[in-house]
C-alpha cells in the first residue's frame, strides 16, 4: 500500500488491551464498508508513544478517530485523555470512550477531559457487536472527522 491509498482511509487508533474486544471491533469495522486502516495499542503509554510517533511507532499514521478504553495497564484512559487533550497537535481528534465502567464519576470525568462520546461495552456479545457497528457507522459514515493532515 503506497501513502496515497493510507491519505484516503479513516486512520483509526483502538486502544485496547483486550484482544477479544479488539478482533470484535476489527469486525463491526469491516461492515462499515469504509476504507479506514486500523491500528491497535495495548496501554496508555503505547498510545501516546503512537500519537508522538516514538520508538517503534516513529512512522504511525496520524489518527482521524481514537476509541479508547478507560481501564487500561500503565496509564489508564484518563489519563491518556488527559494528554490528549492538552496537546494542541492531538485535541481536535474525536476520542470515543470504550468502557466496561458504569460510574457517573467515571463518566463525568471522561466527559470534563473533553470525551467526545462516553459508550459503555455490553456484557453479552449480540449488543457488544451491534453497539460496534453502530459507533462505526455513527463514526464513519455520520459524523464528518477532521480529514485534515495536521502534522505534529
Amino acid at each position: 500500500m503506497n501513502d496515497l491509498d493510507n491519505a484516503l482511509k479513516v486512520q483509526i487508533l483502538l486502544v485496547e488491551d483486550n484482544p477479544g474486544d479488539v478482533v470484535l471491533f476489527m469486525e463491526a469495522l469491516d461492515e462499515t464498508h469504509v476504507r479506514s486502516n486500523l491500528s491497535t495499542v495495548e496501554d496508555g503509554e503505547e498510545a501516546l508513544a503512537f500519537l508522538r510517533r516514538e520508538g517503534r511507532h516513529k512512522y504511525a499514521p496520524r489518527p482521524h478517530l481514537i476509541i479508547l478504553d478507560l481501564n487500561l495497564p500503565k496509564l489508564n484512559g484518563r489519563e491518556v485523555l488527559q494528554e490528549i487533550r492538552n496537546d494542541s497537535h492531538f485535541n481536535v481528534i474525536p476520542v470515543v470512550i470504550l468502557t466496561t465502567s458504569k460510574s457517573e464519576k467515571d463518566m463525568l470525568e471522561a466527559y470534563r477531559l473533553h470525551a467526545s462520546c462516553y459508550i459503555v461495552k455490553p456484557v453479552d456479545l449480540k449488543n457488544f457487536i451491534s453497539v460496534l457497528k453502530q459507533v462505526t457507522h455513527f463514526w464513519l459514515n455520520v459524523a464528518r472527522l477532521p480529514m485534515e493532515n495536521q502534522e505534529s
